[in-house]
């Protein structure tokens, strides 16, 4: 009979396995993170047509390509994205996140960050450190909202967009995410 001690220290293997399992979160170059972080942008236009057209008034594109994220009580997350203004890549940053409460699981996800405004640009390139939730207004686009949204109606600083999601956890969010400038190789 298991005790719930080994029961616990059971699920915790089985949730770093899924974890370490998902792949590498890190680029490790700066030209191979700016690729990624491409191709998940070109995947994410062909299948939003809600995103290509708010990247064509968006003064820059936040992409992380691949946040890996786990929790056994206690959970993080972490991935490393590129910056997109006017088409090229003009910086790196990693978005870190951390939290507490019921949950169990590993999943493997990407998003996009339409920054709208030079206010929001400026906040980014100017803070210690992007915390969402605080700073500019900043809107999840789910299925429903993608399909009204437009040029036209985009009101808020920022837009982001979820893809590529994998893995087995329950909720999926931004709230409590730091975003920080980094300096691949």
């Amino acid at each position: 009979m298991m005790t719930g001690k080994y029961r616990i220290q059971w699920v915790l293997l089985a949730v770093l396995t899924m974890v370490f399992a998902a792949g590498p979160v890190l680029a490790g170059t700066a030209a191979e993170l700016q690729r990624d972080a491409g191709i998940a942008l070109q995947k994410l236009y062909d299948r939003s047509p809600a995103a290509k057209k708010l990247s064509t008034t968006a003064k820059g594109i936040l992409v992380f390509p691949r946040i890996v994220k786990g929790g056994l009580i206690i959970g993080g997350q972490y991935g490393e994205g590129a910056l997109f203004k006017n088409g090229k890549c003009t910086g790196f940053y990693n978005s870190v996140a951390a939290s507490y409460g019921l949950q169990i699981g590993a999943q493997t996800f990407g998003y996009a960050l339409f920054l709208m405004t030079e206010d929001a640009v400026a906040y980014l390139d100017t803070s210690e450190g992007f915390e969402i939730g605080t700073g500019p207004s900043f809107v999840v686009v789910d299925t429903g909202m993608a399909g009204s949204l437009s040029t036209t109606t985009a009101k808020e600083d920022i837009y982001a967009f979820f893809f590529d999601q994998g893995g087995l956890m329950a909720g999926l969010g931004l709230q409590g995410s730091k975003i920080s400038p980094i300096n691949p190789e």
